[in-house]
């Protein structure tokens, strides 16, 4: 029973953003319905797979939900729709606004039917601007946010794309967040509301938080950017046999660096003993850090390090985070059985509650796996929903076909 037992979220997105965060409030808790297009979230298909349809990208964004395939173009899908949002508390949908227009499915039109409804977007832009009706994806909004000259500036000069959906990810628990406070002003008031979480806002507020800089003042006082965050020397450092993170921060730390380094010398010098004098001179600072790291082994240093309390953590690599030693203990990636796929690696919610446990209470499903038991809960008769299934509204469950 997590922190959102009892509250029902109907989930029409597909591809990472919207599935991300919906299967955050699953995990919470909540009842998630997952209404799939016939043909199923294009990202069943991002391999590698042991059954078709099941891939890593579905199977890591979709946990904690049930899952019904719906032809939201047909009459009698849309009208199933309608009926699962008769009572339920949140529609979370990653088309254009334009698009559920056009399906009839506008906030005007469900707020008639459920006026408690949160209904919540996660899409490319805010509706009162130019931009509204474009599509937009993950690296167009790393691109207009920023981030790709900002990757240019700390690397080689060239822009690039975090290798990570970092929008789709940042957008999508910023919509748990908006959701959640939704709730808590429903139960306030009674009333439902729309709610728009758009993608290029949402990461341009995230970017230049850090790197509005003197662009914050009226006139400005510089170009904007953090120094440290885009200094080319701002990476992990290179050992005598390997690679480590490590941030030497403060005053405090600094005075144990000298110490544990054996450069007490850099006590003398003004752009090491001072916050500012650092700040000003980040890129020599972290150039001679660089020739300090080379001088022992990642395990000499880690274990100097960790004995001065100076902040370190190792440079993992996909398959090593995995046998972090407090990762394991902690056990984040338990082994857990899925019913078709065998054994697979899941994460743990890394949240926690000292009154509503949340743990993800089921794994992700296959297409249309619960159609036929969601249909049943809104009244359909067998004989309805064979007849939707024989005019393609849906399909057969799995278990049917087997």
């Amino acid at each position: 029973m997590g922190p959102l037992a009892g509250i029902k979220v109907i989930d029409m997105t597909t591809v990472l953003m919207g599935p991300y965060a919906t299967q955050m409030l699953g995990d919470y808790g909540a009842d998630v319905v997952k209404v799939e297009p016939p043909e199923g979230d294009i990202t069943r298909q991002v391999g590698p797979f042991r059954h078709p349809g099941m891939g890593p990208v579905y199977l890591n964004t979709n946990r904690s939900k049930r899952a019904i395939c719906l032809d939201l173009k047909n009459p009698a899908g849309r009208e199933a729709v309608l009926r699962l949002l008769r009572d339920a508390d949140v529609l979370v949908y990653n088309v254009r606004p334009q698009a559920m227009a056009r399906l009839n499915l506008g906030y005007d039109v469900v707020a008639k039917i459920n006026p408690r409804l949160i209904y919540a977007g996660v899409f490319g832009f805010g509706q009162d601007g130019p931009y509204a009706a474009k599509p937009a994806y993950d690296d167009l909004i790393q691109g207009g946010a920023g981030l790709a000259h900002l990757m240019a500036i700390g690397g080689d000069g060239t822009p690039r794309y975090v290798p990570n959906a970092l929008v789709d990810r940042i957008v999508g628990l910023t919509a748990v967040g908006a959701i959640c406070a939704s709730l808590v002003h429903r139960d306030r008031t009674g009333r439902g509301q729309r709610l728009d979480i758009p993608m290029f806002e949402t990461m341009t507020g995230f970017v230049m938080g850090d790197h509005m800089g003197g662009l914050t003042f009226e006139p400005p006082l510089d170009k904007g950017g953090y120094a440290r965050h885009l200094s080319r020397d701002r990476r992990p450092y290179q050992t005598a046999d390997g690679h480590i993170c490590v941030i030497v921060y403060n005053d405090k730390q600094w005075e144990a660096f000298f110490v544990a380094s054996g450069r007490t010398d850099l006590r003398d010098d003004p752009r090491f003993t001072t916050f500012a004098g650092r700040a000003a001179n980040i890129d020599a600072v972290y150039a001679e850090l660089a020739r300090i790291f080379l001088t022992r082994t990642t395990a000499e240093w880690t274990e100097l390090l960790a004995k001065a309390d100076i902040p370190v953590m190792p440079m993992h690599t996909l398959e090593s985070v995995l046998q972090d030693q407090h990762l394991v203990a902690t056990d984040f990636f338990p082994v857990v059985e899925h019913p078709t796929e065998g054994p697979i690696r899941s994460m743990r919610v890394s949240a926690t509650w000292s009154e509503t446990k949340a743990e993800p209470p089921r794994p992700a499903p296959r297409l249309n796996e619960h159609g036929e038991a969601i249909l049943r809960e809104l009244g359909f008769s067998s004989d309805e929903i064979a007849e939707m299934i024989r005019d393609g509204v849906t399909t057969a469950s799995p278990a049917a076909k087997e």
